[in-house]
């Protein structure tokens, strides 16, 4: 499978816990932090649900 990076440009501050527990599965501790991640369909899931929190890159 191809690798996908993926970088918070938002922060996680008055958003739901859920979301919060998503970025976290992610691997996420920082703001502008750049993870990469095999894009199998349980991570795209995950990304696309808080999207309007990162910035995809390929």
């Amino acid at each position: 499978m191809a690798t996908i990076r993926v970088k918070q440009v938002r922060s996680a501050i008055n958003r739901s816990k859920t979301q919060k527990r998503t970025l976290e599965a992610l691997g996420f501790k920082k703001l502008h932090q750049v993870i990469e991640h095999e894009a199998t369909p349980s991570i795209l899931g995950m990304i696309a649900s808080v999207s309007h929190l990162l910035e995809v890159q390929k």
